[in-house]
């Protein structure tokens, strides 16, 4: 709310770096139809990964993780969970499905952020429900007393100021005309800075960035998991969360640190999202050829793990026969036995097998 107050986004100079991101956000996403008219069954596969990888990184971000082999039977099959970090999985990925399902007719509430809580907190005593006591942004390292880096909204306050910032974004976009992507990058600092619930709220934050996108027609997050970008980012993140909200009970705080870094996080998923589609082969399949992106962007050798990791929505299995079929066709090389064995892709660099 207080990155709305007084005029200060009506007024707000945008430097030429901040222009330069929004520039190649606005020609990319001028693109995306081109990609997203491809391939269903490589675009399904996209999907797929990114909403294994979405659930996956937003929750590791918070500390929660899960077994790997309960990971994609919970986001992608039917498997029940079986203990509270299984839950915030599976919650998670049910707010995903409603957003990817239904984003152009949520309204941005203080009940529908209630509501997503609500799904991705659905273990504990509280979800859905505003904070009952103050909280603050604590910073614990090792050997060190605990630093307090932010004081949130209070409680008390926390309603009226959530209320106050669903109806101001709203105003921003509709009465003022401010540029949805910076109107979005103020909403989500703001919802941050007051923290309304006692736990959850990057992941609600997480959420909201993405349906705020959909609504504006920025599809990149639907084939590019924006929560792993921001998981590979993450000592960037609280840092720019940091330095932006100094001074914001105020009024007085810089939006720029963290506006640019969450720009250039969605520019980073469209760079990817052309770079994956955009190498869409039909003959091998859609699976085939997302592993084979993967395999190829191996710096050197590799195991059948590291690509598990990048490719969460395809079967151990199915790359393992996969590769048996690239070794059989010498398009890679293979060290040892086993889960221990060493990979190289080589048809490309003219390295014999």
């Amino acid at each position: 709310m207080m990155t709305f107050r007084n005029y200060r986004l009506r007024d707000f100079a945008v430097p030429m770096g901040t222009n330069w991101l929004l520039n190649d956000i606005a020609e990319a996403k001028g693109k995306q139809a081109l990609y997203t008219q491809q391939s269903p069954h490589m675009l399904k596969a996209l999907r797929e990964m990114a909403l294994v990888q979405s659930v996956e990184s937003s929750n590791r971000i918070e500390g929660v993780t899960v077994a790997p082999e309960r990971l994609r039977p919970l986001v992608l099959g039917n498997a029940r969970p079986k203990d509270r970090s299984e839950e915030d999985i599976a919650g998670y990925r049910r707010a995903l499905n409603l957003i990817h399902s239904e984003a152009d007719t949520l309204h941005i509430t203080p009940d529908l952020l209630c509501r997503l809580h609500g799904l991705c907190q659905e273990g504990s005593g509280d979800a859905g429900q505003f904070k009952r006591f103050d909280n603050e942004i604590i910073e614990l390292q090792p050997g060190a007393a605990p630093l307090i880096r932010f004081k949130c909204v209070s409680a008390e306050a926390t309603p009226d100021a959530v209320a106050e910032l669903c109806l101001v974004y709203r105003h921003a976009i509709n009465q003022h005309h401010i540029p949805p992507l910076i109107a979005i990058g103020s909403l989500i600092l703001d919802f941050l800075c007051i923290h309304p619930f006692r736990d959850g709220n990057g992941r609600v934050s997480r959420l909201l960035i993405l349906l705020a996108l959909y609504q504006h027609g920025y599809e990149a997050g639907r084939y590019i998991s924006l929560e792993r970008l921001v998981e590979e980012s993450k000592e960037d993140y609280y840092r720019v969360l940091q330095e932006s909200s100094q001074g914001w009970h105020v009024g007085k705080h810089d939006l720029l640190p963290w506006l640019n870094y969450y720009l250039a996080i969605i520019r980073r998923a469209y760079i990817e999202f052309e770079q994956r589609a955009g190498q869409i082969k039909a003959p091998r399949g859609a699976k085939a050829e997302l592993v084979l992106m993967a395999i190829r962007r191996q710096p050197d050798d590799f195991r059948l793990v590291d690509i598990e990791r990048e490719c969460p929505g395809v079967g151990r299995e199915w790359i393992r026969s996969l590769l048996s079929d690239l070794k059989t066709a010498g398009e890679v090389a293979c060290q040892g036995k086993g889960p221990g064995a060493r990979w190289r892709y080589v048809k490309s660099k003219g390295i014999t097998p």
